[in-house]
């Protein structure tokens, strides 16, 4: 039988064993699982239940993330996410997407990494809300400084909403996908803070579940 101590030799569950942010880091710095890497051509994705990143699809086009493409764990896209997005009810139920920004090439997935908030994108995928945050890698030499989503080049911002636009796209039919409205560091605050208080709503009772085991 387990106790606690053979309990803690085994990987948290990225999800929901992170912190999305650890008690010694700034507000607009949180912590990134990261599911795809800029050479990745198949959608990877963490396995909600298991916590193993597995394969979702292969790409049905040549299209890349161009950035790290992964979550924050502990947030979640529900009531509190879509309140931020007008015109729409609900999100899509996963976890806050996030894109970073490193100068230097990070070639695998499936780790962690601290990562500045600096604005997202407002996308809205099948009528749901499903928001990506952009960030830069703390400490980077090229864009560690970054404050705010105005200052990277504006191409940069580009390519985010050109790949969330077109990555699901099949020739002949259409998407309905937008990807319109770009926010700034403020805003994206807002918005995480927002997936944990939707994070907490629904999966609260887990921490409490475990916390009554203990006692």
């Amino acid at each position: 039988m387990y106790n606690n101590s053979d309990f803690n030799r085994w990987r948290r569950h990225p999800w929901h064993g992170l912190h999305a942010r650890k008690q010694d880091m700034p507000d607009d710095i949180v912590q990134v699982y990261v599911e795809m890497t800029p050479a990745d051509v198949v959608k990877y994705e963490l396995d909600k239940g298991s916590g193993f990143l597995v394969v979702d699809r292969p790409q049905r086009t040549t299209s890349s993330p161009p950035a790290l493409y992964g979550f924050i764990p502990r947030t979640y896209c529900a009531e509190e996410v879509a309140k931020r997005c007008p015109g729409v009810e609900i999100a899509d139920g996963d976890p806050l997407d996030i894109c970073v920004y490193s100068e230097r090439h990070i070639t695998r997935a499936d780790i962690v990494l601290r990562a500045r908030v600096v604005g997202g994108i407002q996308m809205i995928d099948g009528g749901e809300a499903d928001d990506k945050i952009v960030a830069v890698l703390e400490g980077d030499n090229i864009w560690g400084r970054v404050q705010d989503i105005t200052d990277l080049p504006a191409i940069m911002t580009e390519r985010l909403q050109h790949y969330f636009a077109t990555y699901k796209m099949i020739p002949g039919e259409n998407t309905d996908i937008k990807v319109d409205f770009v926010y700034g560091r403020e805003e994206a605050l807002k918005v995480i803070a927002a997936s944990q208080v939707d994070y907490d709503n629904h999966f609260g009772h887990l921490y409490t579940q475990a916390k009554a085991k203990e006692a």
